[in-house]
């Protein structure tokens, strides 16, 4: 009987560590279920994460590729509309961007890049000032003393010329602002005020305008002639042509070839246009004088101008004389290209002075040169060929003295 309980209860014990056994098993595989799960979801996770970063990666794969793209395409409608402005069938940019090119003293090139000789000799060519070779008539220049009373005016811009500023019978600055010009005008009532001033060591070395006006004691100055670049080095002391100062002689280089001849005062204060030799210059009673050109009206009639007048478009300077004897300095601004204000050609200066009734009138060296000091400051706003607020040395400049 004993030997049964005993056996029983080693059977029951054998089936209890059984039990145990695969409790722990099954407990085991349950936790190692619950890993795997675990590893399983990570992974899932992982995989989650990656994808999105891939989604991410090819958005901004396609947004810079889109980007590209549109500088490909603006590179190529770029490049196509400048060869179409260069070369198209259309001659107005080309034109222009050869007559101004040609007539700077440094930036030829920017022609000479695009285009052979042949092309742009046949621009120049069809653009050109054709003055005829005259001569001012200066006994059709009779001189008005305007009382200050005087209130018959032929039309608006007559008006504002022989309107005086209170208290200035010296000189009045007119502002010219109109389809997209610039400029200042200067009227000078008395011509016997207006002379030739020169650097201080004029045949080497040029001058600042502002030096020479104050060097001279000079209410206003202008530039007046153009000189030799050699290079584009120049330093502004060799002027083209001849210079006259008082009646002398103080320079004489080779014919300016440049256009135009001598622009000068007689001794009784009448602007003189015409080609001549500093001899014969010197004969018709010229007190001061330069050469330089071309003349844009003489004896009352605007000179012919085909195209823009060769010269292109840049800051300006002109001089002239009305038939009552008051003088006219014009200085336009140019490339002043955030404000619009690219520059003044032959027409335009030749219709602004013709508006304000020039009678004779000469246009004088442009560009970086062009130049006009009031009272030691400049009044307009000088520009090199980059556009650059610059200005440069020069060898003479008109002058105006109390």
């Amino acid at each position: 009987m004993n030997d049964e309980v005993e056996y029983l209860f080693d059977e029951e014990k054998e089936m209890n560590s059984k039990s145990l056994k695969v409790d722990k098993c099954s407990n085991t595989e349950s936790a190692l279920g619950s890993l795997e799960d675990e590893k399983n979801s990570e992974s899932n996770f992982s995989e989650d994460k990656g994808l999105k970063k891939d989604k991410k990666s090819s958005k901004k794969g396609k947004l810079w590729m889109k980007i590209l793209a549109c500088f490909v395409i603006l590179g190529i409608l770029g490049t196509s509309s400048l060869g179409y402005l260069l070369y198209g069938p259309y001659p107005g940019f080309r034109n222009w961007l050869i007559t101004t090119a040609m007539t700077t003293m440094s930036h030829k090139y920017l022609a000479t890049w695009f285009y052979d000789d042949e092309t742009i000799e046949a621009v120049l060519q069809d653009n050109y000032v054709a003055d005829g070779n005259l001569a001012t008539d200066t006994s059709q220049v009779n001189f008005v003393n305007y009382s200050s009373s005087h209130t018959m005016y032929k039309n608006k811009y007559d008006k504002e010329v022989l309107t005086k500023d209170p208290g200035n019978d010296l000189y009045k600055k007119i502002d010219i602002n109109e389809d997209g010009l610039r400029g200042y005008l200067i009227v000078i009532y008395d011509p016997s005020k207006v002379k030739v001033a020169t650097a201080k060591n004029m045949g080497k070395y040029g001058d600042m305008l502002t030096s020479i006006a104050e060097d001279n004691n000079a209410v206003i100055a202008m530039n007046a002639s153009g000189f030799s670049d050699p290079n584009q080095r120049g330093n502004g002391g060799r002027p083209h042509g001849m210079v006259i100062q008082n009646g002398n002689l103080v320079y004489n280089s080779a014919r300016a070839d440049v256009g135009g001849g001598i622009i000068g005062f007689t001794n009784d204060n009448k602007l003189i246009l015409g080609q001549m030799s500093a001899e014969e210059a010197l004969q018709n009673g010229v007190r001061d004088a330069v050469e330089f050109g071309p003349y844009l009206i003489v004896n009352g009639e605007p000179s012919f101008i085909k195209g823009n007048g060769g010269w292109g478009t840049a800051p300006r300077s002109a001089i002239a004389q009305r038939q009552d004897g008051i003088v006219l300095f014009l200085v336009m601004d140019g490339r002043d290209y955030a404000h619009g204000i690219d520059g003044a050609d032959m027409v335009d200066l030749t219709e602004i002075l013709m508006k304000y009734g020039a009678y004779n009138a000469a246009n004088l060296d442009g560009g970086t040169s062009s130049g006009l000091v009031i009272n030691g400051e400049f009044a307009n706003k000088p520009r090199n060929g980059s556009g650059e607020a610059k200005t440069r040395a020069i060898p003479n400049a008109w002058i105006v003295t109390e």
